[in-house]
């Protein structure tokens, strides 16, 4: 079954699915302008809030953030649903008092809802797809309240709640903490690249090599021009352009990536015939980038003839080594590297923007090892990285799965399936019609009139006979709490049932029952055959429908 699914006919017998709106007061908040806020007073955002996890990133008070807009009231304890962006998930249970963004709805679960169990079920896959579906706005979209009010909730008595909740704290505990080791694994694996090209610059990678073969293996320094043509591309000029200029696909520096060519995006370009020969790539080109952003200041990688006729612009550069013995890759790890603190240091520099030129490039110092001992640290920095490659395919397969456990075990979870129901937890039912006299004004206090002990029929055109009786004053259940297939759900936890034992199950005053079945009938929820013979008018038997 799919994790976005509920289907009240898979929950528990004691269990009911109703709306949100039944079982909290959403939208319901207490306004504080700035001025009634203290100083030190707790005041939270939504960007202080982790997505997924419900960790508190930070916690800010009034005289940090110098607030000047309205907020929302919330006491210790209650459950702050972030309602725009909700696909963000970012919901929270508050640990001392304090104000929030309007953005932020606190959510008083009240004696009848453990909070834990409110704040779970809105992490839940079925109610995240729900809010996704209903929240309005493009750019930032938000859950309104009527709708907020209309989201589905699964309404366990409350007993179960809490140890559905002690569960949960323990199982999302330990997937949120393996998560985060899986999170690790990549940061970890980016310092392991380069400790590997730090120690093949240095030449530490090769030490044990240069010793078993002997010979003279002196490292030389070398700037770039004296190994290699420095070449900028090609000027987009419209000017300049003609028709008879050849338009060919040219790498820009957001294809010029540090350590690989990224062709998500090429476009193209018009070279000018006479210059077309200077600026067409071949195998074993070594980019760089002139920078922008100080991240993309000098770094590049290897062209390898992915695609044919292919040159690049001129915040590109283009280095081609005269002698083919050296290794390109050597070079533009180097650059990626030990160059770095040259581009910075050498490099024109405006607030968070740098970049370089074509002679700053040309003479990038290098400490050049011997041709056979570059394509020894080549083919070992390949290796290792063709490891550390494995490792990042491996831990990527197994974290998508991990990332999968916490909507599993939420399922799970809301279908009764992780702890065991106990009897003596009572009804979801009786539950709800607690809530609902504990959100709604006292009532007054209702005469009932008496009626005879006989049962009088009266016929309902499409439904069927119904009583008309003392039994009326048995109603328990209010009709707008219960859901659209309440009967239904019913008539499958028992083992056969007539109408009237239906009805009495429902604990539905006898108008509200016909109501109720007469819709579940029209939806298709219920199927309803009725014998009308010798012209006895009464239901003689209720068979769940099949949609």
């Amino acid at each position: 079954m799919s994790e976005a699914a509920i289907n009240a006919a898979d929950l528990p017998a004691s269990w009911i699915l109703t709306t949100l709106g039944t079982v909290v007061q959403y939208g319901s908040t207490e306004k504080a302008e700035p001025h009634e806020i203290a100083n030190d007073g707790w005041v939270l955002e939504l960007e202080d809030i982790e997505k997924d996890s419900s960790r508190l990133l930070q916690k800010m008070t009034f005289l940090q953030r110098q607030s000047k807009s309205t907020k929302n009231r919330f006491q210790t304890g209650d459950v702050l649903y972030g309602k725009l962006r909700p696909y963000l998930n970012k919901v929270l249970i508050a640990d001392e008092p304090g104000y929030c963004t309007t953005e932020i709805l606190p959510l008083k679960a009240g004696a009848h809802l453990d909070n834990r169990y409110l704040l779970y079920w809105l992490k839940h896959p079925a109610f995240l797809k729900y809010v996704e579906a209903e929240s309005h706005g493009m750019n930032m979209p938000r859950l309104g309240t009527e709708a907020g009010k209309a989201a589905p909730f699964v309404l366990a008595p409350k007993s179960e709640q809490t140890r559905i909740a002690n569960q949960l704290d323990t199982l999302l505990t330990r997937i949120q903490s393996c998560n985060d080791r899986f999170d690790a694994i990549p940061v970890l694996l980016n310092r392991y690249r380069q400790a590997v090209l730090d120690a093949a610059t240095l030449g530490a990678l090769t030490a044990g090599w240069r010793e078993a073969n002997g010979g003279d293996y002196e490292w030389k320094y070398v700037q770039l021009s004296e190994i290699a043509e420095v070449q900028g591309g090609v000027t987009k000029d419209s000017r300049k352009q003609s028709p008879l200029d050849e338009e060919l696909p040219y790498l820009r520096v957001a294809n010029v990536q540090r350590g690989y060519i990224d062709l998500t995006e090429v476009k193209t370009i018009r070279v000018p015939q006479a210059k077309l020969k200077n600026l067409l790539l071949e195998k074993g080109d070594i980019l760089f980038n002139e920078g922008g952003d100080l991240d993309k200041l000098g770094r590049g990688w290897i062209w390898g003839d992915q695609i044919p006729r292919c040159t690049f612009q001129n915040h590109v550069f283009r280095a081609r080594l005269f002698d083919k013995e050296n290794q390109p890759k050597f070079v533009s790890w180097w650059g990626n590297s030990r160059g770095l603190d040259y581009f910075i240091r050498s490099g024109k520099q405006t607030t968070n923007l740098a970049s370089i030129n074509k002679t700053m490039l040309a003479a990038l110092p290098i400490r050049l090892p011997s041709a056979a001992e570059q394509a020894e640290i080549v083919r070992r920095v390949e290796a290792l990285f063709a490891l550390a490659d494995r490792i990042e395919s491996r831990t990527n397969a197994v974290q998508t799965q991990a990332q999968r456990l916490g909507a599993l075990v939420l399922t799970k979870a809301f279908r009764g399936e992780l702890v065991s129901q106990d009897l003596q937890d009572g009804s979801a039912i009786d539950l709800l019609n607690r809530i609902a006299a504990a959100h709604s004004p006292a009532p007054k206090k209702r005469i009932a009139k008496a009626v005879a002990r006989g049962k009088s029929k009266v016929k309902v055109p499409g439904v069927g006979n119904r009583w008309k009786g003392e039994e009326t004053l048995g109603a328990t259940m209010k009709l707008e709490l219960v859901p659209d297939n309440y009967l239904e759900t019913l008539i499958a936890a028992a083992d056969g049932v007539n109408a009237k034992e239906l009805w009495q199950k429902s604990k539905l005053g006898i108008d509200d029952f016909y109501i109720q079945l007469s819709k579940e009938i029209d939806s298709g929820h219920i199927a309803i055959n009725a014998h009308d013979e010798s012209k006895v008018n009464r239901i003689a038997k209720i068979q769940r429908g099949q949609s």
